[in-house]
Protein backbone atom coordinates (compact mmCIF):
# COMPACT_ATOMS: atom_id res chain seq x y z
CA UNK A 1 0.00 0.00 0.00
CA UNK A 2 2.97 2.51 0.85
CA UNK A 3 4.12 1.89 -2.83
CA UNK A 4 0.83 2.56 -4.10
CA UNK A 5 0.45 5.52 -2.42
CA UNK A 6 4.24 6.64 -3.09
CA UNK A 7 3.86 6.03 -6.56
CA UNK A 8 1.39 8.85 -7.15
CA UNK A 9 3.38 11.71 -5.55
CA UNK A 10 5.69 13.34 -8.43
CA UNK A 11 9.45 13.15 -7.28
CA UNK A 12 9.24 16.99 -6.07
CA UNK A 13 7.21 16.20 -3.19
CA UNK A 14 9.74 13.92 -2.14
CA UNK A 15 12.61 15.52 -2.77
CA UNK A 16 10.71 18.94 -2.27
CA UNK A 17 9.07 18.28 0.91
CA UNK A 18 12.40 19.04 3.42
CA UNK A 19 13.41 22.11 1.55
CA UNK A 20 9.02 23.36 1.71
CA UNK A 21 9.64 22.18 5.70
CA UNK A 22 12.60 24.01 6.26
CA UNK A 23 11.37 26.94 4.31
CA UNK A 24 8.40 27.71 5.56
CA UNK A 25 9.49 26.43 9.51
CA UNK A 26 11.81 29.51 8.80
CA UNK A 27 9.18 31.99 7.54
CA UNK A 28 7.09 30.84 10.73
CA UNK A 29 9.99 31.30 13.29
CA UNK A 30 10.30 35.02 11.13
CA UNK A 31 6.54 36.05 11.92
CA UNK A 32 6.88 35.09 15.63
CA UNK A 33 10.01 37.21 16.34
CA UNK A 34 7.48 40.12 14.44
CA UNK A 35 4.35 39.25 17.11
CA UNK A 36 6.91 38.85 20.29
CA UNK A 37 8.80 42.17 20.06
CA UNK A 38 6.09 43.97 21.08
CA UNK A 39 5.76 42.20 24.58
CA UNK A 40 8.96 42.97 24.82
CA UNK A 41 8.93 46.51 24.89
CA UNK A 42 5.71 47.39 25.78
CA UNK A 43 6.49 48.94 29.33
CA UNK A 44 8.80 51.76 26.77
CA UNK A 45 5.29 51.84 24.42
CA UNK A 46 3.13 52.33 27.61
CA UNK A 47 5.42 55.26 29.45
CA UNK A 48 5.94 56.81 25.61
CA UNK A 49 2.41 57.41 25.64
CA UNK A 50 1.35 57.12 28.77
CA UNK A 51 -1.10 54.13 28.38
CA UNK A 52 -3.16 51.78 30.45
CA UNK A 53 -3.14 48.29 30.32
CA UNK A 54 -6.03 48.16 28.82
CA UNK A 55 -5.31 49.83 26.12
CA UNK A 56 -1.58 47.96 25.70
CA UNK A 57 -3.67 44.90 25.09
CA UNK A 58 -5.82 46.83 22.64
CA UNK A 59 -2.67 46.27 20.73
CA UNK A 60 -3.50 42.85 20.44
CA UNK A 61 -6.40 43.40 19.83
CA UNK A 62 -6.78 44.99 16.86
CA UNK A 63 -3.99 43.25 15.70
CA UNK A 64 -5.93 39.66 15.94
CA UNK A 65 -9.27 41.60 14.75
CA UNK A 66 -7.22 42.04 11.36
CA UNK A 67 -5.77 38.79 10.93
CA UNK A 68 -9.06 37.24 11.66
CA UNK A 69 -11.13 39.67 9.48
CA UNK A 70 -8.69 38.81 6.38
CA UNK A 71 -8.63 34.93 7.11
CA UNK A 72 -11.37 34.11 5.73
CA UNK A 73 -10.56 35.60 2.50
CA UNK A 74 -7.44 33.87 2.57
CA UNK A 75 -9.03 30.69 3.17
CA UNK A 76 -11.21 31.01 0.14
CA UNK A 77 -8.08 32.29 -1.73
CA UNK A 78 -5.93 28.92 -0.41
CA UNK A 79 -8.66 26.62 -1.72
CA UNK A 80 -8.69 28.44 -5.42
CA UNK A 81 -5.41 29.51 -6.33
CA UNK A 82 -1.76 29.06 -5.78
CA UNK A 83 -0.22 29.31 -2.35
CA UNK A 84 3.26 30.07 -2.58
CA UNK A 85 2.98 33.61 -4.35
CA UNK A 86 0.37 34.41 -1.80
CA UNK A 87 3.15 33.57 1.32
CA UNK A 88 5.65 35.58 -0.61
CA UNK A 89 3.71 38.36 -0.72
CA UNK A 90 2.51 38.17 2.58
CA UNK A 91 6.03 38.00 4.03
CA UNK A 92 7.16 41.04 2.20
CA UNK A 93 4.14 43.21 2.84
CA UNK A 94 4.97 42.00 6.61
CA UNK A 95 8.76 43.40 6.38
CA UNK A 96 7.69 46.62 4.85
CA UNK A 97 5.52 47.38 7.84
CA UNK A 98 8.45 46.63 10.10
CA UNK A 99 10.22 48.87 8.19
CA UNK A 100 7.46 51.73 8.15
CA UNK A 101 7.67 51.33 12.29
CA UNK A 102 9.86 54.54 12.53
CA UNK A 103 6.92 56.75 11.46
CA UNK A 104 4.78 55.66 14.12
CA UNK A 105 4.43 58.28 16.71
CA UNK A 106 1.12 58.06 18.13
CA UNK A 107 -0.44 55.00 19.88
CA UNK A 108 -3.42 55.29 17.03
CA UNK A 109 -0.41 55.13 14.24
CA UNK A 110 0.74 51.75 16.42
CA UNK A 111 -2.72 50.35 16.39
CA UNK A 112 -3.21 50.59 12.89
CA UNK A 113 0.49 49.59 12.00
CA UNK A 114 -0.02 46.81 14.53
CA UNK A 115 -3.55 45.66 13.10
CA UNK A 116 -1.66 45.86 9.20
CA UNK A 117 0.62 43.55 10.47
CA UNK A 118 -1.91 41.18 11.24
CA UNK A 119 -3.26 41.30 7.58
CA UNK A 120 -0.08 40.17 6.63
CA UNK A 121 0.39 37.00 9.05
CA UNK A 122 -2.96 35.98 7.93
CA UNK A 123 -2.31 34.88 4.72
CA UNK A 124 0.86 32.59 5.58
CA UNK A 125 -0.73 30.87 9.54
CA UNK A 126 -3.15 29.60 7.12
CA UNK A 127 -1.15 28.48 3.93
CA UNK A 128 1.88 27.48 5.37
CA UNK A 129 0.13 23.98 7.21
CA UNK A 130 -2.04 23.39 3.70
CA UNK A 131 1.26 22.98 1.96
CA UNK A 132 2.95 20.27 4.02
CA UNK A 133 -0.18 18.46 4.68
CA UNK A 134 0.31 18.07 0.63
CA UNK A 135 3.77 16.93 0.71
CA UNK A 136 3.12 14.55 4.05
CA UNK A 137 0.26 11.63 4.59
CA UNK A 138 -1.64 12.20 7.55
CA UNK A 139 0.15 9.78 9.62
CA UNK A 140 3.31 12.02 9.36
CA UNK A 141 1.64 15.43 9.78
CA UNK A 142 1.80 14.85 13.25
CA UNK A 143 5.57 14.86 13.54
CA UNK A 144 5.92 17.54 10.39
CA UNK A 145 3.98 20.08 12.40
CA UNK A 146 5.59 19.41 15.61
CA UNK A 147 8.81 20.88 13.28
CA UNK A 148 6.92 23.28 12.16
CA UNK A 149 5.58 24.70 15.29
CA UNK A 150 8.82 24.61 17.25
CA UNK A 151 9.21 28.13 15.47
CA UNK A 152 6.49 29.69 17.91
CA UNK A 153 8.76 29.23 20.92
CA UNK A 154 11.93 29.96 19.52
CA UNK A 155 10.62 32.93 17.48
CA UNK A 156 8.75 33.80 20.56
CA UNK A 157 11.98 33.74 22.44
CA UNK A 158 13.94 35.75 20.12
CA UNK A 159 11.32 38.02 19.95
CA UNK A 160 11.31 39.16 23.68
CA UNK A 161 15.18 38.87 23.32
CA UNK A 162 15.70 41.60 20.67
CA UNK A 163 12.63 43.77 22.22
CA UNK A 164 13.95 43.80 25.68
CA UNK A 165 17.65 43.87 24.43
CA UNK A 166 17.94 46.07 21.56
CA UNK A 167 14.72 48.38 22.58
CA UNK A 168 16.46 48.82 25.88
CA UNK A 169 19.48 50.22 24.08
CA UNK A 170 18.31 52.08 21.07
CA UNK A 171 14.67 52.39 21.65
CA UNK A 172 11.32 50.79 21.02
CA UNK A 173 10.80 51.28 17.23
CA UNK A 174 14.74 49.52 16.30
CA UNK A 175 13.48 46.08 17.36
CA UNK A 176 10.93 46.56 14.37
CA UNK A 177 14.18 47.00 11.89
CA UNK A 178 16.06 43.93 13.06
CA UNK A 179 12.88 41.70 12.38
CA UNK A 180 12.48 42.91 9.02
CA UNK A 181 15.58 41.76 6.75
CA UNK A 182 15.36 38.23 7.98
CA UNK A 183 11.37 38.47 7.02
CA UNK A 184 12.79 39.45 3.08
CA UNK A 185 15.67 36.94 2.57
CA UNK A 186 12.92 33.72 3.54
CA UNK A 187 10.78 35.06 1.39
CA UNK A 188 13.13 35.21 -1.87
CA UNK A 189 13.88 32.09 -0.82
CA UNK A 190 10.56 30.55 -0.96
CA UNK A 191 10.19 32.42 -4.45
CA UNK A 192 12.89 30.91 -5.79
CA UNK A 193 13.50 27.24 -4.21
CA UNK A 194 10.54 26.04 -2.63
CA UNK A 195 8.47 23.93 -5.16
CA UNK A 196 4.56 24.21 -4.77
CA UNK A 197 2.33 20.26 -4.35
CA UNK A 198 -0.86 19.53 -6.00
CA UNK A 199 -3.92 20.23 -3.49
CA UNK A 200 -4.50 16.27 -1.78
CA UNK A 201 -0.81 14.82 -3.49
CA UNK A 202 -0.40 13.31 -0.11
CA UNK A 203 -3.29 11.37 -0.23
CA UNK A 204 -2.82 10.59 -4.02
CA UNK A 205 -5.49 12.23 -5.61
CA UNK A 206 -7.11 15.38 -6.65
CA UNK A 207 -9.67 16.82 -4.39
CA UNK A 208 -12.57 18.22 -5.69
CA UNK A 209 -14.23 21.82 -3.74
CA UNK A 210 -17.15 20.69 -1.45
CA UNK A 211 -20.22 22.35 -1.70
CA UNK A 212 -21.74 23.57 2.11
CA UNK A 213 -18.16 23.95 3.61
CA UNK A 214 -18.57 26.11 6.16
CA UNK A 215 -22.02 23.60 7.52
CA UNK A 216 -19.82 20.46 7.00
CA UNK A 217 -17.09 21.80 9.46
CA UNK A 218 -19.82 22.91 11.99
CA UNK A 219 -21.17 19.62 12.03
CA UNK A 220 -17.86 17.71 12.35
CA UNK A 221 -16.90 17.15 16.16
CA UNK A 222 -13.75 16.39 15.70
CA UNK A 223 -12.92 19.87 13.97
CA UNK A 224 -14.92 21.86 16.02
CA UNK A 225 -13.47 20.04 19.78
CA UNK A 226 -9.38 20.67 18.46
CA UNK A 227 -10.41 24.14 17.10
CA UNK A 228 -12.84 25.57 20.11
CA UNK A 229 -9.97 23.40 22.38
CA UNK A 230 -7.09 24.84 20.81
CA UNK A 231 -8.79 28.58 20.95
CA UNK A 232 -9.50 28.05 25.13
CA UNK A 233 -5.52 27.37 25.10
CA UNK A 234 -4.60 30.54 22.73
CA UNK A 235 -6.43 32.52 25.08
CA UNK A 236 -4.30 31.21 28.00
CA UNK A 237 -0.94 31.27 26.28
CA UNK A 238 -1.47 34.62 23.97
CA UNK A 239 -2.54 36.06 28.18
CA UNK A 240 0.37 34.88 29.46
CA UNK A 241 3.55 35.96 26.76
CA UNK A 242 1.99 39.11 26.19
CA UNK A 243 1.40 40.66 29.70
CA UNK A 244 4.80 38.07 31.45
CA UNK A 245 7.51 40.37 30.29
CA UNK A 246 5.31 43.44 32.21
CA UNK A 247 4.48 40.96 35.17
CA UNK A 248 8.21 39.80 35.49
CA UNK A 249 9.29 43.63 35.41
CA UNK A 250 5.96 44.53 38.00
CA UNK A 251 5.56 41.74 40.70
CA UNK A 252 9.83 40.47 40.30
CA UNK A 253 11.18 43.46 40.16
CA UNK A 254 13.59 43.21 36.65
CA UNK A 255 14.40 45.32 34.43
CA UNK A 256 13.08 45.36 30.56
CA UNK A 257 16.33 43.80 29.63
CA UNK A 258 16.46 41.18 32.25
CA UNK A 259 12.31 40.57 31.62
CA UNK A 260 13.05 39.95 27.96
CA UNK A 261 15.94 38.08 28.45
CA UNK A 262 14.55 35.60 31.23
CA UNK A 263 11.32 35.39 29.23
CA UNK A 264 13.31 34.68 26.44
CA UNK A 265 15.29 32.38 27.69
CA UNK A 266 12.32 30.46 29.65
CA UNK A 267 10.34 30.53 26.33
CA UNK A 268 13.08 29.16 23.63
CA UNK A 269 14.09 26.28 26.13
CA UNK A 270 10.45 24.87 27.82
CA UNK A 271 8.63 25.83 24.53
CA UNK A 272 11.54 23.88 21.97
CA UNK A 273 11.20 20.71 24.39
CA UNK A 274 7.88 20.80 25.33
CA UNK A 275 7.08 20.83 21.69
CA UNK A 276 9.73 18.19 20.50
CA UNK A 277 8.30 15.71 23.69
CA UNK A 278 5.09 16.04 22.96
CA UNK A 279 4.90 15.39 19.43
CA UNK A 280 7.27 12.15 19.80
CA UNK A 281 4.48 11.09 22.58
CA UNK A 282 1.66 11.75 20.59
CA UNK A 283 3.22 9.88 17.46
CA UNK A 284 4.26 6.80 19.35
CA UNK A 285 0.92 6.79 21.21
CA UNK A 286 -0.90 7.30 18.03
CA UNK A 287 0.40 3.74 17.07
CA UNK A 288 -1.69 1.96 19.07
CA UNK A 289 -4.14 4.98 19.88
CA UNK A 290 -5.78 6.98 17.26
CA UNK A 291 -7.18 9.46 19.76
CA UNK A 292 -3.86 10.65 21.48
CA UNK A 293 -3.94 13.86 19.53
CA UNK A 294 -6.94 15.33 21.08
CA UNK A 295 -5.22 13.32 24.63
CA UNK A 296 -1.80 14.41 24.48
CA UNK A 297 -3.20 18.38 24.53
CA UNK A 298 -5.85 17.87 26.53
CA UNK A 299 -3.83 16.46 29.22
CA UNK A 300 -0.95 18.96 28.67
CA UNK A 301 -3.72 22.18 29.19
CA UNK A 302 -4.90 20.27 32.54
CA UNK A 303 -1.28 19.86 33.89
CA UNK A 304 -0.24 23.62 33.10
CA UNK A 305 -2.73 24.78 36.16
CA UNK A 306 -0.89 23.65 39.10
CA UNK A 307 2.68 25.56 37.98
CA UNK A 308 0.51 28.68 36.60
CA UNK A 309 -1.53 28.96 39.97
CA UNK A 310 2.18 29.69 41.65
CA UNK A 311 3.28 31.66 39.01
CA UNK A 312 0.61 34.04 39.48
CA UNK A 313 0.42 33.87 43.50
CA UNK A 314 3.07 31.91 45.13
CA UNK A 315 6.23 33.56 46.74
CA UNK A 316 8.46 35.18 44.35
CA UNK A 317 11.18 32.80 44.70
CA UNK A 318 8.57 30.63 42.91
CA UNK A 319 7.91 32.59 39.83
CA UNK A 320 10.46 31.85 37.43
CA UNK A 321 10.55 28.02 37.83
CA UNK A 322 6.51 27.65 37.70
CA UNK A 323 6.60 29.72 34.83
CA UNK A 324 9.39 27.25 32.77
CA UNK A 325 6.57 24.17 34.21
CA UNK A 326 3.86 25.53 32.98
CA UNK A 327 5.07 26.49 29.60
CA UNK A 328 6.68 22.97 29.39
CA UNK A 329 2.71 21.70 29.69
CA UNK A 330 1.35 23.92 27.08
CA UNK A 331 3.77 23.54 24.56
CA UNK A 332 3.15 19.72 24.61
CA UNK A 333 0.18 19.75 22.89
CA UNK A 334 1.06 22.32 20.30
CA UNK A 335 1.81 20.03 17.57
CA UNK A 336 -0.61 17.20 17.99
CA UNK A 337 -3.70 19.62 17.97
CA UNK A 338 -2.77 21.34 15.22
CA UNK A 339 -2.07 18.01 13.23
CA UNK A 340 -5.60 16.99 14.58
CA UNK A 341 -7.07 19.63 13.56
CA UNK A 342 -5.73 19.20 9.88
CA UNK A 343 -6.36 15.60 9.99
CA UNK A 344 -9.86 16.31 10.53
CA UNK A 345 -10.71 17.89 7.29
CA UNK A 346 -10.20 16.73 4.00
CA UNK A 347 -8.28 18.01 1.41
CA UNK A 348 -10.38 19.98 -0.74
CA UNK A 349 -11.67 22.53 1.80
CA UNK A 350 -8.63 22.18 4.35
CA UNK A 351 -6.82 26.07 3.61
CA UNK A 352 -10.74 26.92 4.35
CA UNK A 353 -10.62 24.98 7.60
CA UNK A 354 -7.64 26.35 8.78
CA UNK A 355 -9.06 29.76 8.14
CA UNK A 356 -11.77 29.06 10.47
CA UNK A 357 -9.75 27.79 13.11
CA UNK A 358 -7.71 30.67 12.72
CA UNK A 359 -10.62 33.00 13.04
CA UNK A 360 -11.86 31.08 16.25
CA UNK A 361 -8.78 31.03 18.11
CA UNK A 362 -8.42 34.31 17.82
CA UNK A 363 -11.70 35.82 18.01
CA UNK A 364 -11.76 33.32 21.26
CA UNK A 365 -8.18 33.05 22.12
CA UNK A 366 -5.67 35.77 22.24
CA UNK A 367 -7.19 39.06 20.37
CA UNK A 368 -9.55 39.14 23.73
CA UNK A 369 -7.05 37.63 26.66
CA UNK A 370 -4.65 40.51 26.78
CA UNK A 371 -7.09 43.27 26.95
CA UNK A 372 -9.31 41.34 28.98
CA UNK A 373 -6.18 40.41 31.53
CA UNK A 374 -5.38 43.88 30.80
CA UNK A 375 -8.66 45.14 32.14
CA UNK A 376 -8.75 43.22 35.38
CA UNK A 377 -5.47 44.47 36.47
CA UNK A 378 -6.41 47.86 35.77
CA UNK A 379 -9.40 47.25 38.74
CA UNK A 380 -7.33 45.10 40.80
CA UNK A 381 -3.80 43.63 39.66
CA UNK A 382 -1.73 41.65 37.12
CA UNK A 383 -1.41 38.51 39.29
CA UNK A 384 -5.59 38.45 39.31
CA UNK A 385 -5.60 39.23 35.64
CA UNK A 386 -3.42 36.71 34.72
CA UNK A 387 -5.39 34.33 36.45
CA UNK A 388 -8.31 34.26 34.40
CA UNK A 389 -5.87 32.24 31.96
CA UNK A 390 -6.72 29.39 34.70
CA UNK A 391 -10.27 29.10 33.92
CA UNK A 392 -9.21 28.30 30.35
CA UNK A 393 -6.93 25.97 30.71
CA UNK A 394 -9.31 23.88 32.38
CA UNK A 395 -12.21 24.49 29.54
CA UNK A 396 -9.40 23.44 26.98
CA UNK A 397 -9.16 20.13 29.09
CA UNK A 398 -12.71 19.54 28.96
CA UNK A 399 -13.05 20.15 25.54
CA UNK A 400 -10.09 18.35 24.13
CA UNK A 401 -11.36 15.22 26.69
CA UNK A 402 -14.58 15.10 24.27
CA UNK A 403 -12.85 15.80 21.15
CA UNK A 404 -10.77 12.55 21.71
CA UNK A 405 -14.14 10.26 21.45
CA UNK A 406 -14.53 11.50 17.32
CA UNK A 407 -10.52 11.79 16.57
CA UNK A 408 -10.56 10.18 13.20
CA UNK A 409 -8.65 6.78 12.42
CA UNK A 410 -4.85 7.24 10.51
CA UNK A 411 -3.73 5.78 7.50
CA UNK A 412 -0.10 4.48 8.87
CA UNK A 413 -0.40 1.97 5.55
CA UNK A 414 0.48 4.95 3.89
CA UNK A 415 2.76 6.85 6.01
CA UNK A 416 5.82 5.71 3.96
CA UNK A 417 5.36 8.31 1.31
CA UNK A 418 6.78 11.66 2.43
CA UNK A 419 8.96 9.69 5.12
Amino acid sequence: MAETSQSKLPFVSVAGATTALVLLTALNFVNYIDRYILPGVQEMVKHEFSASDERIGALTFWFMLAYVLASPVTGWLGDHFRRKPLIVGAALFCSGINFFTATVHSFDALMIRHAALGLGEACFGIFGPVILADFYPDDQRNRVLTIFNVALPVGAALGYLIGGSVGGHYGWRMPFYVSAVPGVIVALLILFFMKEPERGASEGGKPKLEKGVILSLVKNPAYLTAVLGLAAVTFSLGGISWWMPSFLQRVDGRSPASAGFLMGAITVVTGVVGTIVGGWIAQRWSRTNHRALYLVPAWSALLAVPPALLCFFGPKALILPMLAAAQFFIFLGTGPLNAATVNSVGPGIRATALAGQLFLIHVLGDAPSPRIIGLVSDHSNLNMGLGVTLITFVIAAVLLFIGARYAPRLHTDEGAAAS
